[in-house]
Order: C-alpha cells, then structure tokens, then sequence
C-alpha cells in the first residue's frame, strides 16, 4: 500500500474489469405517462429509453472500493500530483496586499477587493506545507542540513527566484508553513485522548465494531495511532474489528488543512475554495487521507450544507521527488536555489497574531531524539506525559522480534505503570490486528467460549500481550515515515543528483545495482538527517523581536509557557492556541481537531434489486470511504 508507486514503470496496472469499474449510480427514472405513475420499472427499460452518463472514476470512487492499493489505484493518485500544482497556480493568480491588509477583525475584511479586478473568482491563496521527513529525504541527497534543506523548500514556493519568477500570472505561495508546529498541537492533543480514553468512566462505554465513530467517543484500549493513511485504510477495508481502537485525532497534514482553511476563510471572509493547500509529504497514502469526505469543509464550517459545496482541507499532495519535478518543469534546478531562509520583512503576517505566533516562531527545534522514532514522536511524547506525572520513574526500551516492533514500559522499581509499542510495516501489523482479532464463539456443546487457537496465543508477545499496551504507534512503512514511498530511494540519487548538475563531496556509495542493503543503509543517511540539528536553531535573527511583539499584541502573551514543558512542548500554550481557534472559528474544538472513521464493504459481486440500491445510495451520500 506504501509501496513506491510511480506512473513511470507500471507493471500491476489492473485494466478495466468487473473489479474497478464504478457503477453508474442513477435512480430509476419517473415514467413520464401520469397515467402509469406507479409503473413498476426495471433498470433495463431506463437505460433503454435514458443512456446513461458515461461513467468516471475518480480517487475518491477508489476509496470505496475493499480492495487493496494497487497501481490502477496509484494512476488516481497521480491527478494529485506536480502538473496539478503548475496548472492551478497558471490558472489563478495570487490574492496580494493591500486585499491581505486587514484589521483582524473576527469575520470581517476591511473592504478592499483582492488586487486582481475587484472579483474574488480570479484569485487564490495559495498556502503550503512542508513534513520534515520531506526535508530530510532533499538533504541527504544535497548533502545539506534538514533546516536547510526547507529554506530551499521555502525559496522554490515563495522566494524571488522561485516559482513566482515564472508561470502565466506570477503565482506562488504566500505561506508555507512547517507541519513540526501542528505536529505539536497533536501530540499534547494525542496524549490529553489517551488520559482521558484510559479513565475508567471512558472505558465503560461501549463502541460498537464496524460502525462510524464519532469524534467524541473514547477510543478502547490498546490506543491505535491514526497519523498513517495506508495503516487507516487497511483497517477501514480488512479489520474493522480494530476501529474502535483507533485514535480520532487527525493527522498534521489533516490537522494543517483544516487550521489553515478556516482561519483564513473567516478572517479574510472568503469561501475555503479560493484557498488552496499543497502538502508536501513523504509517502503517497497521504494523497489518499487528503481525499477523505470527513476532511473536508463540511465537518467544520458552520451552517453550510453537508451534501453541497464541500471543499477539501488539503487540495493536493506531492512527495520529494515531486517536487523535484515541480522545480524542472519550470526550468530550475533545486540544489542551486538559496540555503538561507526568506526575509522576514518580507513575510506576509498570518491574520490573526496569536496563529501567527504559533505557526511561524522565531527558532526552530529538531524534531526528535532517535529514541522517538522517525514518525511523529507520539507514542514517546504520551509516554513521557506519564512520566512526568510519576516522579522517580523510568523509561524502558526493548526490542520485539525485529527492529520494526519496539516496546516500551514506564518502570518505577518492580511497578510497571503503563506499556506501549511501536509497530512499523505490514507484516508487523498483520501480527498486530490478528491479536486484536475477538475470538470466536464455539458452537460445540459443552465448550468454553471465546477460545482462540490463533497462533501466539500465548505469552506476552501473545493476545493478552498486545492488550496489555495502553498505546501502540502504527506506522505502515517498514522503517517508518522517513522510509514513505514517496521518498527518493538510494536508486534514484544519482539519477537526481547529474539531472540537478549537482555532486556530492561526501555523497552516498554508488553501487551498480543497489539492493536492500544500500537502502537500508541510504535510509540511515535520511534518519540522520531528520534528527540533526541543534535544540535551538534561530530561523531569523531580524525577525526574532518581531516575532515577539507580534506574540504580545493586544497584551496577550503566546509564547511557550514554562510550567509544563515535556519535549520542550508546553501543554498550556498549546491548548491556549487551540481554544483560541476554536473562538475566532465559532467551532467546536471536537469538530477542528477529531475525525472519523467508517467500516468498508465492497458491493462488487453482489446483485442487487433497485430498493435495495437506491436505499444504498440514500445510505452512502455524504459518508466514508
């Protein structure tokens, strides 16, 4: 499902068949003679006197779909993709100052027109995000720091010499935002659900399996993370047993999308369709999550209908070697862009001080100690939440049977007071979900129910084992996300580096035919360089006293609080940020920050009657995959 997958060697396309082909979902026609209004019709005789519209299947059709991710699949998945970036920001232009200048008034501009004609139609704000997997995938490839590889990031979306300096209108990013920030806000939101889902009152109430979960309903324990779209997908179409278990925090992309669209949309007073999010990250399932009906403008913007107008968090998704692409279609080579960051001054503030602060600060910290892993941190993050809470306790860290399952247990002397662990890749995972699985009720006479002979039934490593965890982190790429599909893979640096006119000095070893060992070791270079850099690197020492004043505006102060700060992260002013959100939103916190997620079925081999199809359709408007 995280495979490397690329429109360039196909070699599985699955060719229109039975299996793919999207039914053509109309509603048997009113007979046109009132005399025979209630007519008995067939489908046969509406499609005889009405053709049909021919039938288009786009990703969202796919995703309804029980089957597995193939390349059929990831022909979809290429409509998001580097061509779609050029034509949207050749099709519309920029919205600019002075129709960005405004008061920061709750739901109110200040009058102006966007610059281009006095009509909204003609323009579009264009925003970005950038993952630090991505980052750190460009920097071992250039050879460069991961903070300096988003600086060139930053200088091809938004700088002088970059996109703009092209294109039919100009066009470029007005922001491009770092998703380490919003990673943020999701590990205190993650570690506040986990509390909250382990009290006893959250685990007497009962979720039904297979059903939607709503956003409000604690998860069951273990805790599943919900960061990773392929391990999303896989349990939504195969293990719906698992999806009372999975946590409903969106991810940092999701999470991005929906902070970025509906802030900007309120603020400015504009619709969510004239604001267009580009998410830069590691693996292409996260084109896939960016599809989803729940992330959409429908679960968060008040009084719009759920059926009509929705808009989508995140418009597109492209991955490294994208944006690579993205670089060469417009004529420039990535590594001769500049190292350094973009002038604050020219900075275009984000409407409201208080988002501003928290999305823009003035140093950058390193992502993570190598203990976390290389996926977000949210299981070490939630671990040392616990820790902080047991003075005198200990953090213990062993190995499952390979590299890709990890445990971890906080010890205070003989007491261990909670266990969790990591598991990456699918083979992981099925080991996982099958633990998780209910055993079977025997119909045998006499026999004790709920007995599994499921293979590793028992020990610790068996189903009371998986059971004991509190909180598993679920990651679908073996390695974890700096190994995501999208990454550029030790196979391909050299072919990027002599198409970039770009040598390295210390570079990677160049092997004829690189095998898993090369990449093993080439994906080591990656996760050293997502985890380089100092606690404290300052993004611009002209900005920093600006930064602050901006953070102090109106007597209000949003800087990081010291009172609880674990992993250099403050609970306080987080939740201070996302209360805050959620006021100058008029939303529901529960509606910004939580999704869903809805149990799949397949209808592919099944006959149905026209009541049973058009309740079907009645069913599905508006919900899931």
């Amino acid at each position: 499902m995280s495979a490397i997958l690329s429109a360039d060697d196909l070699n599985d396309f699955i060719s229109p068949g039975v299996a793919c082909i999207k039914p053509i979902e109309t509603l048997p026609a009113k007979p046109e003679d009132a005399s025979h209004a209630y007519e008995v019709t067939t489908e046969d005789k509406v499609a005889a006197s009405q053709p049909p519209p021919p039938a288009q299947i786009s990703l969202t059709d796919c995703l309804a779909c029980s089957g597995c991710v193939t390349s059929a699949e990831a022909v979809l998945v290429t409509l998001q993709s580097h061509t779609e970036v050029l034509a949207t920001l050749d099709t519309y232009r920029s919205l600019r100052a002075p129709w960005l200048a405004q008061n920061g008034t709750k739901h109110m501009n200040n009058g102006a027109t966007n610059g281009v004609n006095g009509h909204y139609g003609e323009g579009k704000l264009f925003v970005a995000s950038v993952s630090p997997q991505t980052r750190a995938s460009l920097a071992a490839v250039f050879s460069v720091s991961e903070a300096e590889a988003g600086n060139m990031i930053a200088q091809l979306l938004s700088g002088p010499s970059g996109l703009g300096a092209g294109g039919a209108h100009g066009s470029d990013f007005t922001w491009v935002i770092d998703t380490n920030v919003v990673r943020e806000a999701c590990l205190v939101a993650a570690a506040n659900e986990v509390a909250c889902a382990l009290s006893p009152d959250a685990q007497n109430t009962p979720s039904e399996p297979g059903t939607e979960s709503a956003s409000d309903t604690a998860p069951k324990k273990p805790i599943l993370t919900s960061a990773c779209p392929g391990w999303i997908c896989y349990a939504e179409k195969t293990h719906p047993y698992v999806l009372p278990h999975l946590s409903r925090l969106k991810s940092p992309q999701a999470l991005t999308g929906t902070l970025i669209k509906s802030v900007l949309s309120q603020r400015y007073n504009i619709p969510p369709s004239q604001i267009w999010h580009l998410a830069i990250m590691p693996c292409f399932d996260k084109k896939l999550e960016a599809s989803r009906s729940e992330l959409t403008s429908s679960a968060w913007l008040p009084n719009q209908d759920p059926f009509q107008g929705a808009v989508r968090d995140v418009d597109c998704v492209i991955t490294a070697r994208e944006l690579l692409h993205l670089a060469a279609a417009r004529g420039m080579n990535f590594s001769s862009l500049p190292q350094t960051p973009l002038p604050s001054a020219q900075r275009t503030p984000f409407p409201d001080p208080r988002i501003d602060a928290f999305l823009f600060p003035p140093t950058r910290r390193k992502n993570q100690d190598p203990v976390a892993g290389p996926s977000g941190g949210y299981l070490y993050h939630i671990l040392q939440r616990y820790q902080a809470q047991h003075p005198g306790s200990s953090i213990s860290v062993s190995r499952g049977r390979n590299a890709d399952v990890v445990e971890y247990s906080l010890v205070r002397g003989p007491e261990t007071i909670v266990k969790m662990a990591r598991f990456y890749g699918f083979r992981n995972i099925q080991n996982l979900v099958r633990r998780l699985k209910p055993a079977k009720m025997s119909k045998m006479p006499g026999a004790r129910t709920g007995v599994s002979r499921r293979p590793g039934a028992n020990g610790a490593a068996g189903v009371e084992g998986v059971k004991e965890y509190a909180y598993v982190e679920v990651m679908a790429c073996p390695g974890g996300c700096t190994n995501g599909g999208g990454q550029i893979k030790v196979s391909e640096v050299e072919q990027v580096r002599a198409a970039e006119g770009f040598h390295a000095i210390n570079g990677a070893v160049v092997v004829a035919r690189p095998g898993p060992k090369e990449q093993k070791e080439w994906l080591g270079r990656v996760d050293e360089a997502y985890f380089s850099g100092s606690d404290e690197e300052t993004i611009d020492s002209d900005g920093d006293q600006e930064m602050q004043d901006v953070a102090t505006t109106n007597g209000t102060n949003t800087l990081p609080y010291d009172d609880d700060v674990v992993g250099g992260i403050s609970q306080t002013y987080v939740w201070d940020v996302l209360c805050h959100w959620a006021d100058i939103t008029d939303v529901d916190m529960r509606k910004l920050i939580y999704t869903s997620y809805r149990k799949v079925e397949s209808d592919v081999g099944k006959k149905q009657n026209d009541v049973e199809r058009v309740a079907g359709l009645a069913s599905s408007i508006g919900g899931g995959w």
